[in-house]
C-alpha cells in the first residue's frame, strides 16, 4: 500500500511539472511523489533519488497537505533580521567620516575592536566582528594591512660575499699555506 494516493488530475499536473522543472531539487521532489503514487515504498525511492527516507516523508506529508506541485519547490526564507538600524548604520558611516582620535580614541586608524566599542558606546548595541565586517564590506570599505617595508641596506654587498669569490679566496689560502 503506498503512502499517497494521488487523482489523475493531480498525477497530470505533477507529470507536467515534471517535463518543465529546470530546477534538480524540486525535479527530484516531483519524482518522488510520482514513485510513490505508482507505489514503491518510501526506502526505494529514497534509495532512487539518494536522499533520506525522512526527506521523502517530508515531501510526501507537504505534497499531502497541500496537493499543488509548488508545494514542492524551494520556499527560501529571509534569514535572521538584520543587527543594523538606519540610526546605527548612519552611525558607522558618520564613524568612518573622521578619525579616531577626532572622536576621542587613541588611534589614528579604525580597527574593528575599535569600531565595535564605538558603536556600542554610542548606537547602545554590541556587534560581533563579523557583523561589522560584513556591513564594511557591502558598504565598500576595504581592510588590508599595512605592511611596513624596510629601505634597502646600503651595505649589503659589504657584508656578503660572492659565493666564487669566497671558494677562490679559501682555494688561495690552501696553495699558500
Amino acid at each position: 500500500m503506498s503512502i499517497l494516493q494521488l487523482t489523475a488530475s493531480q498525477r497530470r499536473r505533477l507529470r507536467a511539472q515534471l517535463r518543465r522543472a529546470a530546477d534538480a531539487s524540486y525535479y527530484r521532489r516531483l519524482l518522488a511523489v510520482l514513485e510513490l503514487d505508482r507505489g514503491k515504498s518510501v526506502a526505494e525511492v529514497a534509495d532512487l533519488l539518494r536522499v533520506t527516507r525522512q526527506s521523502v516523508y517530508n515531501w510526501a506529508g507537504a505534497f499531502a497537505a497541500c496537493p499543488d506541485p509548488a508545494t514542492l519547490q524551494d520556499h527560501y526564507g529571509i534569514g535572521r533580521p538584520s543587527a543594523w538600524t538606519e540610526p546605527l548604520r548612519a552611525l558607522l558611516v558618520a564613524s568612518l567620516e573622521r578619525r579616531p582620535d577626532e572622536w576621542g580614541y587613541a588611534g589614528v586608524n579604525w580597527t574593528v575592536p575599535l569600531l565595535q566599542e564605538h558603536l556600542g558606546r554610542l548606537g547602545g548595541r554590541r556587534l560581533s566582528d563579523d557583523t561589522i565586517r560584513r556591513e564594511l564590506d557591502r558598504l565598500g570599505y576595504v581592510w588590508k594591512r599595512f605592511r611596513y617595508v624596510l629601505p634597502p641596506d646600503p651595505e649589503r654587498e659589504k657584508k656578503t660575499r660572492h659565493p666564487a669569490a669566497a671558494a677562490g679566496a679559501a682555494a688561495a689560502e690552501r696553495q699558500a699555506g
